[in-house]
């Protein structure tokens, strides 16, 4: 006689997209045998255990656009950041200090 085996529930995950069919709402999760969550799409078949997504996801990489062609913000020649005269913590202390001495 075999063992008998509950079936694991699968819970439908609202608003999901299949990222092989782009079907909404088709998407279900449940526990493998081995205990990993796994997606799977009930209108194509694709499946997905969240390790597999975690090794995708580390080896995406930084999409190159026109602002940042190499993934890096563009700086020009000799740029420099501004500096704002008279707001330095000393000058602030000085001021404060005359005008206490004033009183």
């Amino acid at each position: 006689m075999s063992e008998y085996k509950p079936k694991r529930p699968r819970r439908f995950i609202a608003g999901a997209v299949c990222p092989k069919c782009s079907e909404m709402d088709k998407t279900v999760m449940y526990s493998n045998d081995d205990g990993e969550e796994v997606r799977e799409c009930i209108s194509c078949g694709f499946s997905q255990t969240t390790a597999e997504q975690a090794q995708e996801d580390q080896q995406a990489q930084e999409l190159v656009t026109r602002v940042t062609p190499d993934g890096k913000p563009v700086l020009d020649d000799g740029e420099q950041p501004l500096k704002i005269l008279g707001l330095s913590p000393s000058a602030v202390n000085t001021k404060a200090d005359s005008d206490a001495d004033k009183k």
